[in-house]
């Protein structure tokens, strides 16, 4: 995935902005991002501090790998099984 040119603390600033009431168009033609980015870090981060937007990314990396690993053992454990059934 592409990284992200923008860091917590200034993405914390344009949704801030968004909240103060400020129009959409304006946030994100300043912003130079699209209204679409605008909204998906509105439901993804509206409300967090850059620190708990940081703490989130970091969860969310550990439960991908933790996916990825669950998945490794299931299709081991699914080949194993095949195998102690081929023997029998």
């Amino acid at each position: 995935m592409k990284a992200s040119k923008f860091t917590d603390a200034q993405k914390a600033f344009i949704l801030k902005q968004g909240a103060d009431g400020m129009p959409v168009a304006d946030i994100c033609r300043k912003a130079g991002i699209s209204q679409a980015t605008y909204f998906n870090w509105k439901r993804r981060y509206d409300g967090l501090l850059p620190t708990e937007m940081r703490r989130l990314k970091q969860f969310e990396d550990e439960a991908t790998k933790l996916r990825k690993i669950v998945a490794d053992l299931s299709l081991d454990k699914e080949m194993l099984q095949d195998a102690l059934r081929r023997k029998l």
